[in-house]
């Protein structure tokens, strides 16, 4: 499970990170990482910008090769940038242990270095990101590695730089105290995947697992097409389709109705709805109306 400290922090678009942004991913999920990295890789490729990757998980060509499988990643051309310098993909080994030990200055260093190069290279910026569970594999100096990350964050507070780091936590591998502490030295908060929709007065995030949406704000007339076209952007992809309602301030009976209608597919074929953490004028609305005990339509009541 993620740790609470994980929810509580402000969450950004990872479409909206900027230089000078030192954000982390908590994740528990790999679908919801991998569909944030691949978007972050191709912002940054589309920008102009030179990416490193720093891979705990795998050899450079296994990251390459879920990448190219995410559809945030579709318009980039990966094995060009990957050809010509623009991505570097580094096993955390040779970035974290050049000198036989993990030394936070040192490596502070390395990463200036990485910026310097690519600004020489007439790149517009450096996007960074590394897979942060190197530090519990007991590599000698990696008791240090809380100060590595203060001494990070301190130099984006410091001055305004051409980069952006992103750092990827995996939380089941990580005790509860010591992620609260690494997540909380994060000033800026945490990243997520990008929106479907956001007009200001509805957002529409993604959902991995459970497969389907997240509402945020208030479903009306305003807003009740744009949630039929993101179901309908779902397609035929799964035979569970969950609405996570917890963050809906209003919603009124044909903006009910959109959600209702998505138990059949684009296709027609139907499938079960799970309508999560719904408010009670909600549950209230469903039972004046009469939908209360309909087939393949279950209501968790918040």
């Amino acid at each position: 499970m993620t740790s609470p400290s994980a929810h509580k922090a402000p969450s950004r678009a990872v479409g909206g990170m900027k230089f000078g942004d030192h954000l982390c991913l908590p994740y528990d999920n790999d679908l919801v990482r991998r569909s944030v990295l691949a978007s972050f890789v191709a912002d940054g490729l589309t920008a102009g910008e030179k990416i490193v990757y720093v891979s705990d998980g795998g050899e450079p060509d296994a990251v390459l090769d879920w990448l190219r499988a995410e559809p945030g990643a579709a318009s980039a051309d990966l094995d060009g940038a990957a050809a010509d310098g623009r991505l570097v993909i580094v096993p955390a080994a040779s970035a974290y242990l050049s000198t036989g030990r993990f030394d936070p200055d040192e490596v502070v260093a390395m990463f200036g270095n990485h910026l310097e190069m690519a600004m020489l290279q007439q790149h517009a910026g450096l996007r960074l990101t590394c897979e942060k569970t190197f530090s519990l594999r007991g590599w000698p100096g990696s008791e240090r590695f809380a100060e590595f990350e203060e001494k990070i964050e301190a130099v984006f507070r410091s001055a305004p730089v051409n980069a952006m780091a992103l750092c990827q936590y995996d939380t089941r591998w990580f005790g509860r105290r010591s992620l609260e502490h690494l997540l909380g030295v994060h000033e800026s908060g945490n990243v997520r995947a990008d929106d479907v929709y956001d007009d200001g007065v509805l957002r529409i995030s993604p959902l991995f697992l459970p497969p389907g949406l997240s509402l945020h704000g208030t479903v009306e007339e305003s807003t009740f097409q744009a949630l039929a076209a993101a179901l309908e952007r779902l397609g035929e992809r799964t035979d569970l389709l969950c609405l996570d309602l917890a963050d809906v301030d209003f919603c009124d009976m044909a903006g009910l109705r959109v959600m209702l209608d998505a138990r059949t597919s684009p296709r027609g074929r139907e499938r079960q709805l799970m309508l999560r953490e719904v408010p009670e004028p909600i549950v209230e609305l469903i039972h004046a109306a009469g939908w209360g005990g309909m087939p393949g339509i279950h209501v968790e009541e918040a």
